[in-house]
Order: C-alpha cells, then structure tokens, then sequence
C-alpha cells in the first residue's frame, strides 16, 4: 500500500467508524423534527394498544367457539333428558296395565288406557308438541297428506273432510302431517 492511498484510506475509515448525523439547519425543522418524533412514539403505542386489543378479541372468539362446542354436546348429549322424564310416568301407567291385565275386566282396562293416554297427551303438551287436526280446514300441503279426494255435498270443495291420522307439531315445527280426506264438489 502506498502512502498516498492510506491518506486517502483514512478520511474514509474514520468517517465509517463515526456516525454522521445531519443536523436541520433551522428551529422550524428542529420542531417539526420533534412533532414526528412524538407523532411516531403515539403511532407505535396506538398500534401496540390495537394489537393487545386484537389479541384478546381472538381469544375471546376461540372461548365462545369453545364454549359453544361444548354446549351443543351437552345439548346432544342431554337434550332428550325433559322428553325421557315426561314419558317415564306413560311407561309405568302402561306397565301397570300391563300386570293388571290378566285380573282386570274390559271396563278398567279401558278406563286404564284412557288415563295412560292423558298422560301421554299432557307430557307431549308439556313439551310443546301440539296435535293437528284440521278437519273443516282449507287443505294445506305443507300440513297435510290427502290420502284421497271424496265427494261431498255439505263440505267445500278442497277442504279436509276427515281426518285418517293427526298430524303433529314441535313448537311450530311439523313433525309429522295429518293424513287426511279431502272434500271435492260432487261431479
């Protein structure tokens, strides 16, 4: 290496070693120099406070999934508990019936299926099955299956004339259509 390229070497090797720092050459860059100073500082703590916020929403998101998943397995799981309760007391009517059937006569065996089927009736009431029986209604495919069509001079033509089967509903729901017959103008 030659003496005139370390000189020219060294001015290069201490700027490099020295930071340089470019000073603003009047008050006003000073101060707009500061504002974005503390404009970046409120910035970076808008977006830190945004993040956490961020971080606990996903949290909370998985919680109610989480706990949703597990409501709909219980719900699964247990949801037949009210209906199984409801029906045990028509299991023990019919099984008494059924150990009585031997010494009872026709008369208390009829008065025992009566009150077995109000026990059914009130359990399916209590919750919230609701028998259909549409007889003298306007026909309604939605509701109803026409099993046949049948003449009649007295009822209006395309309503229910007799119902073969009621149908049921859960709480609005149709669980099963009345089967019915439908009137239709004498022809």
């Amino acid at each position: 290496m030659t003496t005139h390229q370390s000189r020219r070497d060294a001015p290069e090797a201490s700027a490099a070693a020295e930071p340089t720092a470019v000073l603003p050459e009047t008050a006003a860059q000073l101060v707009e120099l500061e504002r974005l100073t503390q404009a970046l500082a409120e910035s970076e703590e808008r977006a830190r406070s945004h993040w956490e916020q961020y971080l606990r929403a996903v949290a909370e998101l998985e919680n109610v999934r989480k706990r949703a998943a597990r409501d709909v397995e219980s719900a699964n799981r247990y949801g037949l508990e009210k209906f199984a309760q409801e029906l045990l007391p028509v299991r023990d009517s019919l099984e008494l019936a059924v150990e009585n059937a031997g010494r009872a006569d026709a008369r208390s065996l009829a008065e025992g299926q009566e009150a077995t089927l109000k026990l059914l009736n009130k359990a399916l009431e209590k919750l919230g099955v609701r028998v259909i029986d549409p007889r003298g209604e306007p026909f309604d495919p939605a509701r109803h299956e026409a099993m046949m069509a049948q003449e009649s001079a007295t009822a209006e033509p395309n309503s229910v004339l007799q119902v073969v089967q009621p149908g049921y509903e859960l709480n609005g729901r149709l669980l099963r259509p009345a089967r019915v017959i439908v009137a239709r103008a004498p022809g």
